[in-house]
């Protein structure tokens, strides 16, 4: 008995230390969120994973430390849902196949392209293989524009191009989560790339998570009417949100892409009947606070969690993987947008778009998953393969965040 006593109190100290470590990451990202004077140069994101990097040195977080598991199970699916069923349903009309197409087709195709770069590149200073490069690539290609598109829509006439670059963020989040486990699982068993194995496991998974969401989706948009009391709408939301999330892993299809398409099908539901408008206010009042307080202390992890991985002495090699990452996705907007002459019609200069589109994509959180899941299955043996990514990832969201706004200003400025 005394043994379990101490056990307990033991436990009670390290949830004590716990929850006051949280409340004080909060206390900072409400701050940083409060001051935000330079968001044109220093957007949120960046300036808060700086901090949780500083942070890492101090003691007090020595022992705080963020899974795979906490991030998909606690932080995604509230961060996706929200991005989902507040995204504008008329841009979402207006801009379905270019989003369609890049998250699907563009991401695929980013995947290959990064993935045979680094395969070459890296045989120049060390030994990856091919497989092992193309889940290196997975993990890079999901997009995090959550510091970037206040900055876009800020800028005259970049409104469409923030709104192409949202959509294709959420919807490509559970694309890549596919192509990373079906990547994963070539990696671990070590079997080579098989195109058939990819397409058939891509679209069962892909499918399968979609169905899940428009299922949940349409339920929940039936019963939401079925009370006028404001705060079952917004615990129906959550239970849909998380629930879809976990039902859809569980039968193993893509939980991501149940999550966001079930706060699609919610969107289309509003657009619908006008009279929902008060709902949507009241799942706004609560969404809004639970995503950037959420954001925000995900980002502080990040930075915190991600100082282990930096010193590390392939620093070349990750810099080259980032400008290729950049370069690959540059090739396949291009062929999309110059390939396509309806989209071409639809922005004013076809290569200030693919710069701004391609610049726009940085890495964020779900790369951080993905990188956390792969460090969680492969151990210390593939350490090098875990801090290349999160180097190219923190070079991603630093360089690219800081550097979108100069970006359009100068292109606005050469445009006229």
């Amino acid at each position: 008995m005394k043994r379990s006593k101490v056990g307990i109190e033991n436990l009670k100290g390290v949830d004590t230390l716990l929850a006051h470590q949280i409340l004080l990451l909060l206390l900072i990202g409400y701050i940083i969120y409060t001051i935000d004077i330079k968001k044109n140069y220093f957007p949120v994101p960046v300036v808060l994973v700086l901090i949780g990097i500083g942070l890492s040195f101090l003691p007090f977080f020595s022992n705080l430390h963020i899974t795979k598991d906490i991030i998909f199970t606690v932080f995604l699916p509230a961060i996706l849902f929200t991005s989902a069923y507040q995204f504008p349903i008329k841009q979402l009309k207006e801009n379905a196949g270019i989003i369609a197409a890049l998250s699907t087709l563009g991401l695929m195709a980013t995947a290959g392209l990064l993935g045979l770069g680094i395969y070459w590149m890296s045989g120049l200073s060390i030994s990856i293989s091919l497989t092992a490069a193309f889940l290196l690539a997975a993990i890079l290609i999901p997009t995090d524009p959550v510091s970037i598109t206040a900055i876009l829509k800020q800028s005259k006439g970049e409104e469409k191009i923030a709104d192409v670059v949202e959509g294709e963020s959420m919807v490509n989040d559970g694309t890549s989560v596919v192509i990373f486990t079906i990547f994963l699982a070539m990696f671990q068993t070590g079997d080579g790339f098989s195109a058939g194995k990819f397409v058939s496991e891509f679209l069962v998974v892909s499918l399968g998570g979609i169905a899940v969401g428009l299922f949940l989706g349409w339920l929940m948009s039936k019963i939401i009417h079925y009370t006028h009391n404001r705060h079952y709408h917004v615990m129906l939301t959550i239970i849909v949100s998380y629930g879809g999330f976990y039902l859809a892993e569980a039968i193993g299809v893509s939980g991501v892409l149940a999550t966001v398409v079930a706060g699609i099908v919610l969107t289309f539901e509003f657009d619908e009947d006008k009279d929902n408008s008060h709902i949507q206010e009241s799942l706004d009042g609560f969404w809004n606070i639970v995503n950037p307080t959420l954001l925000g202390l995900l980002f502080l992890l990040i930075g915190i969690q991600g100082a282990e991985y930096l010193a590390f002495s392939k620093w070349g090699l990750a810099v080259g993987i980032f400008l290729l990452s950049i370069f690959a996705r540059f090739i396949v907007l291009a062929v999309f947008i110059y390939g396509v002459p309806a989209w071409r019609k639809e922005f004013t200069n076809d290569f200030s778009t693919t710069s701004l589109l391609t610049w726009s994509g940085i890495k964020g959180a779900m790369s951080v998953a993905l990188l956390l899941w792969l460090e969680n299955e492969v151990g210390e043996k593939d350490d090098l393969l875990v801090s290349l990514a999160f180097a190219v990832i923190l070079l991603s969201l630093v360089i690219q965040s800081i550097g979108v706004y100069p970006l359009t200003k100068f292109i606005n400025k050469q445009d006229k």
